[in-house]
């Protein structure tokens, strides 16, 4: 590196973020980003500086005598940088907020306690209703946060957006109130062999979710729903079910339908892990609230806790979910 090259803020924001926690994935948290992504670009600063900045080991990080040499005018720099980024910018931007349905849900919770840690931000509600749409729009420029299972995106979208576990949330299916099986408080997947459950097939908007189903069902003796109207609104929702009397599966947070009932799916309980998407790169406090409240929901219901005997997609474990 020469005397005129100019070292990226966001390398040494990377950096920074490692030398204080001396764990690359506590930074990654920390800084929303995804491990590998970190890891990338610490290797490239060490590249640029064409010195080792830390000593890996597969116990322990810790900083070189570079590294620490380089610590001080790290910190230095990222705040400069930061006293003349504010020292222009205006009042943040709206930030716009997928929740995915006009209801209670894992999403509107996440919201809701945002916007009590940040108060001068405006979080906007949008709902989209499908993580597949609404990853295409945040790649877009259109939409700025959404919440659903990242992993069922297509590869080419899925890279392009950063993303955090937030819940494996429980699996329910909505029957019918005179169904056979409504009469039960809660529904063994082995009591579905023979049915055919709707899980949004043929919705473009969704094909994470039916993806997820197609997985669950199979082998099971459960089959998926042809396509059917795509229902906006819980008034034509509950009329098209009532038409083809389908069971639905959904989250146990979906919201109660008049003349339908919610029940738990059991043995195993299946869960769908619910990521926190995002374009790669942004920076905005609300986004920062977002993943505070994310955080500290997690942590005071259990959200990232898996239950031994529970059903997970195939290519996701607890460490990797959303990621």
């Amino acid at each position: 590196m020469n005397s005129r090259d100019v070292v990226d803020p966001r390398l040494l924001r990377g950096f920074l973020a490692v030398a204080e926690e001396l764990h690359f994935s506590r930074a990654a948290a920390r800084l929303h980003v995804a491990q590998q992504a970190l890891s990338r670009d610490v290797r490239r600063l060490e590249r640029d500086l064409g010195t080792a900045l830390f000593l890996r080991t597969t116990r322990a990080v810790e900083l070189t005598p570079d590294g620490e040499r380089l610590l001080p005018h790290a910190r230095e720099v990222l705040r400069a940088h930061r006293e003349l980024a504010e020292a222009f910018a205006g009042p943040p931007r709206a930030l716009l907020v997928d929740v995915n349905t006009d209801g209670p849900g894992t999403g509107r919770r996440v919201l809701e306690r945002a916007r009590e840690l940040a108060p001068g931000c405006e979080l906007m509600a949008r709902f989209e209703s499908g993580l597949t749409h609404a990853a295409a729009e945040i790649a877009a420029g259109r939409l700025d946060v959404s919440f659903g299972y990242a992993a069922g995106l297509a590869p080419a979208l899925r890279d392009r957006l950063a993303h955090r576990p937030v819940r494996y949330e429980p699996l329910a299916v909505l029957l019918p109130e005179d169904h056979a099986l409504a009469a039960r408080d809660d529904v063994p997947l082995a009591a579905l062999a023979g049915e055919t459950v709707y899980a949004g097939a043929g919705n473009p908007r969704t094909l994470e979710w039916t993806g997820l189903a197609r997985e669950l069902f199979t082998r099971r003796g459960i089959a998926l729903a042809p396509p059917a109207p795509v229902a906006v609104g819980k008034e034509e929702f509950r009329r098209v079910m009532a038409k083809t009397r389908n069971p639905v599966l959904v989250t146990v947070g979906f919201p109660e339908l008049p003349g339908c009932v919610k029940r738990p799916l059991v043995d195993p309980v299946p869960l769908s892990p619910l990521a926190m998407v995002w374009p790669r790169g942004l920076r905005h406090p609300g986004l920062d609230a977002l993943a505070r409240a994310a955080d500290g929901l997690a942590r005071a219901g259990g959200w990232l806790e898996v239950p031994p005997g529970s059903w997970l997609p195939a290519a996701l474990t607890p460490a990797t979910a959303g990621g």
